[in-house]
Order: C-alpha cells, then sequence, then structure tokens
C-alpha cells in the first residue's frame, strides 16, 4: 500500500501543485526504520521534509543521501529548538512515543505520531489537554483513515445504505516481519480499532480477548478480539503475523447490505456491496444471495494523504481527522484487550457519561460526541459523526453535521445550521440565522455531494446575525464578520468585516474592541502587530 516509490503522473502534478501552492511548514521525521523511511519519503516528495533523527546515525546518514537536500540531525533536541522546523513526525518505537510527544508540544511543533499515540491512558488524556492549550496540532497515523476505500465505507454506513450496523470483523494477517518490542495486539489492531470506532460512533462496553504466544511466552503472536457495543453491535479482530497468507479483509453486515473492504485486492474490486437478504419458507429462514456490486474509489497512496492531511493541518490550522482524542479512543480499547488478553476474562470498559445538558426536544444521534459542560437547546439536531467540544452553547433549532467538528467553548445562536465540511475551533461564535454554504453552485435537480468544499472557522472569531460564510473559505483567528455581511474571501486574523460582498474596515482584538491605529486593546491593554495573515498579540 505504501511500499512502492513510484507515483502517477496525477499523483506528482498534486504534489507539485502543493510545493508551489502551499505555505508550508518544515517536517523533521524521528525514527527511520521499517516505517519511519516511508515517512521521509512522502514528506520529501510534497517538498516539507527538513531534516531526519535516528538513533542509529548512521542509517540516518544512507537514508538521506538518497534525498536531495535533506540534513541528518544528530541530536534531537536540535528539533526542539530550531526554528525553522514547526512539524515533527515521530515513527520511533511506541514507548518512546508519550516523551517524544511531549517534548514536541512543549517546543511549540505540531506533531504528527505513528500509532499508538503512547501506552498509557493517563498520558494521552494531558498530551491531548497540552496540544489544546498550546494550540498546537496533534495528529495520529491511524493509515486506513486516509485510504479512499475506508472513507466511502464510511460514507456508505452514514448514509443508510447498509441499513442498521449488526455485526463486523476484521482480519489482518500475514506471515510478516515479527516483532520483539510489542505483541500482535499492538502492532497490528490499531488499525482496526480505529476504524469500528469511526465506522459506529460508539465506544465498546466490554471486550474479551484471547491469542496464542508461539514465538516468545511473553509476546503474542495471534489474537482475536470481541468488541461488544451499547447499540448491540458486536466485533471481532484477528489478527496474526503467523498466517501462510496475507489478509486485510473488512466486513460489514447491515440488515440491508453488507459491504467488503479488502485493501488486498486490486483497486476496483477493493470495495464491495452484497444485497445478500433472508427470507422465510414457512418458519425456515433462506439465504438469498445477491451479485457483488463494486464501489468505484479513486486510486490514491494512503500514506501520501495522510501526510498531505497533516501538512494541510499545519498550514489552515483545522483538526485533523485522526487527532489526539481518536487516539485516546483508540488507546482505550487497545488497553482493555490487553488486559482481557492477560486474565482471560471479560474486560468491562466504563462508559463516558453524558456530561452535558440537553433539552428534551433536542435530538443527538448515535456516533455523535458531545463534551462535558455542553448545553443543547430546544428541537436542535446533532447528526452522526459530529464532535462538539466541551463548554459549548448550541441554541435553539441549529442543525449540526453530520461529521462536523466544534471546538470547545463555542456559542452557536439560534436557528443555524452547521453544514458538513465545517470546521469551528475553540471560542467561535455564530449568532442567529447567520448561514454557511458546503456548495458554490446549488440545485435541487442535481446532486453536489462531490462538490462539498470545507470551510474553517479559526479560534476565537466571531460571525454576526444573519451573516453568510461561502463555502471554501477560511475565517482567521478572532476575526469579526459584522451583521448580514457575505463573506466570499478568506479573512486575515483580527479583521473586522462589514458589508455585500464583505470588506475590511479595520481591525478588533482578543477582547472584541475596535482597534486605532496604535493596535492596543481598549479594554485588555494588549498590543499586536500587522503580519502577513492579519494580526498577532505582541508582549503588552
Amino acid at each position: 500500500m505504501s511500499g512502492s516509490g513510484h507515483f502517477s503522473r496525477d499523483e506528482s502534478e498534486d504534489i507539485d501543485e502543493m510545493t508551489e501552492k502551499s505555505d508550508k511548514g518544515a517536517v523533521a521525521v524521528i525514527g527511520t526504520g521499517y516505517w519511519g523511511k516511508n515517512l521521509v519519503r512522502n514528506f520529501h516528495a510534497l517538498g516539507v521534509l527538513e531534516g531526519i533523527h535516528d538513533v542509529d546515525a548512521a542509517a540516518a546518514e544512507t537514508l538521506a543521501a538518497t534525498f536531495s537536500g535533506v540534513r541528518v540531525i544528530g541530536n534531537a533536541d536540535e528539533i526542539w529548538t530550531d526554528p525553522a522546523i514547526s512539524g515533527v513526525a515521530i515513527a520511533s518505537p511506541a514507548v518512546t512515543h508519550g516523551e517524544l510527544v511531549r517534548k514536541a508540544l512543549e517546543s511549540g511543533k505540531d506533531v504528527y505520531v505513528e500509532k499508538p499515540l503512547c501506552l498509557s491512558e493517563s498520558e494521552g488524556e494531558a498530551l491531548v489537554t497540552l496540544a489544546r492549550e498550546r494550540q498546537r496540532i496533534l495528529m495520529v497515523g491511524h493509515l486506513l483513515w486516509y485510504h479512499p476505500g475506508v472513507l466511502r465505507l464510511k460514507e456508505l454506513v452514514a448514509e443508510g445504505e447498509l441499513g442498521g450496523i449488526r455485526y463486523i470483523y476484521s482480519n489482518r494477517l500475514n506471515m510478516g516481519k515479527l516483532r520483539r518490542e510489542e505483541n500482535v495486539l499492538w502492532s497490528f489492531a490499531p488499525h482496526d480499532v480505529s476504524i469500528i470506532l469511526g465506522l459506529l460512533g460508539e465506544a465498546p462496553d466490554s471486550v474479551q480477548a484471547s491469542g496464542g504466544n508461539f514465538l516468545h511466552r511473553r509476546v503474542a503472536d495471534t489474537t482475536v478480539s470481541l468488541l461488544e457495543f451499547p447499540s448491540g453491535v458486536k466485533a471481532h479482530i484477528f489478527v496474526s503475523w503467523l498466517h501462510p497468507f496475507k489478509e486485510q479483509k473488512l466486513v460489514v453486515v447491515g440488515d440491508r447490505k453488507m459491504a467488503v473492504f479488502d485493501d488486498t485486492a486490486p483497486w476496483p474490486e477493493k470495495l464491495q456491496l452484497y444485497a445478500h437478504g433472508v427470507a422465510w419458507d414457512g418458519n425456515v429462514p433462506v439465504a438469498r444471495k445477491a451479485d457483488a456490486e463494486q464501489v468505484a474509489i479513486t486510486e490514491s497512496e494512503p500514506l501520501l494523504e495522510e501526510c498531505r492531511h497533516f501538512v494541510e493541518r499545519m498550514a489552515d490550522r483545522g483538526t485533523p481527522r485522526t487527532d489526539g482524542r481518536e487516539g485516546l479512543q483508540v488507546l482505550r480499547v487497545l488497553n482493555a484487550c490487553q488486559r482481557a488478553l492477560e486474565s482471560g476474562k471479560r474486560e468491562v470498559l466504563e462508559q463516558q457519561a453524558a456530561a452535558y445538558f440537553r433539552h428534551e426536544t433536542a435530538l443527538v444521534d448515535d456516533g455523535a460526541e458531545i463534551g462535558a459542560g455542553t448545553k443543547i437547546w430546544h428541537f436542535s439536531h446533532v447528526l452522526p459523526g459530529s464532535r462538539i467540544g466541551a463548554g459549548c452553547n448550541i441554541g435553539q433549532n441549529v442543525v449540526v453535521g453530520p461529521d462536523v467538528i466544534i471546538g470547545d467553548g463555542c456559542k452557536i445562536q439560534n436557528n443555524v445550521s452547521v453544514y458538513k465540511g465545517v470546521t469551528l475551533e475553540d471560542g467561535v461564535f455564530c449568532g442567529p440565522s447567520m448561514v454557511f454554504t458546503n456548495v458554490l453552485n446549488p440545485r435541487s435537480e442535481v446532486s453536489r455531494r462531490e462538490a462539498f468544499q470545507a470551510t474553517l472557522v479559526k479560534r476565537g472569531a466571531t460571525i454576526g446575525a444573519n451573516a453568510t460564510v461561502i463555502c471554501g473559505i477560511t475565517l482567521g483567528e478572532y476575526s469579526f464578520i459584522g451583521a448580514g455581511a457575505v463573506v466570499t474571501k478568506d479573512v486575515p486574523a483580527h479583521a473586522l468585516m462589514v458589508g455585500n460582498p464583505a470588506r475590511q474596515i479595520g481591525w478588533m482584538s482578543n477582547h472584541g474592541e475596535r482597534l486605532d491605529d496604535t493596535l492596543r486593546c481598549p479594554v485588555s491593554g494588549a498590543q499586536y502587530r500587522e503580519t502577513d495573515k492579519g494580526l498577532e498579540e505582541t508582549a503588552a
């Protein structure tokens, strides 16, 4: 899937275009072993690789020699203090992840870390909190969420194409690379846990696991894990590196159709649907089989797309598809499976209490996540796959989703729809009846689902009542959109925008005060200065 160094003409053109047009940050890769060298290859292809570091300096030197302009960083501490490096990709042994992620975040770097996020749940929670406090990107390398087949499968599930999900099973098998630093559960299963949690939008309430230690008495070579979910869905994950042939297959059984994602199949056959059913002859169930329906997907290298996603999130400050919170959820399930594997007993997971308020007329669909302290008022509806952070206030008759991400402390007033493709960072204010669009040229008779464009509203921005934000643009940090304005292009940080089409008439402070020529907030005393991206706060 990611072992080839060759790209198609279209992929190469995409890379060239991104290299020319994006405002990219430089990335350093820590760990250049079995998987790290693939990260080096892809970040170099994207034109953002600044340097590489490995405890085996000779191996790093050999790898660097194959890529032009890449330097070897002898001491990892140099990465933390190098202002030329804005992002760090970590592909070192899992036991080192937690410490390296912490150091990178504390030094102000954005972080991409290969799975797992770390080994300790408490450490994972601390890292997620640290990333939020430092306003840094924290992304976990759950590769299959960057595979077009898995993304299309999620769309099919969300659209109800399969009906109600009943059962999922996943096999990840090979006569492959044998490891001693981690067992096969931690090496192979994170991918499958991540996909299953994402498709169902819920965490299991119990797990069971068994395995076999054949090559080393303390390292499992084969494991089978059974996950049971509050909705009644069950899933099992079979992983092994002692298997006579390679198999990477996920089967999702719905009450209308069944889906099969086979990552070892040729691209046209990777995702297939089966409209199998059951007929009743008297009291006897009879299987009704149907031919496979191939689902068209676009061929692309998932690891390239994953690296591209990280670079894009570094540039636009949006939330990664597999962010730290998603990585923490997967970590909790893996740890529960490990405990069940060791004890031989069913492990019960504590469900996160619904520590938010929902008015009795509001709907929160299965698969939506709501943060603690959030309030959802009359007749609002949160659709599957949406994530609303802590301490938010969602007014009356608000629709969120599907698959929308809203940060902590946001306030959305009455009669607002936050469509798929819109991301609100922390502290965003959306005034009553303001409008987000998701396509530029809507027609009732023409489906534009494939033409949805992403809209990013950055931290602390305010959007006034009855304003309209056209899709595909970014509103900068603490920008202020006046009531009734129609925003048609990107807005700089702290800009004050009014009119139709919206035009800039001044600057606003974090405190929500208009600034005069001194660029000093009259209330907080904060001093600002102009940059190429708008305003930024300086020392008072």
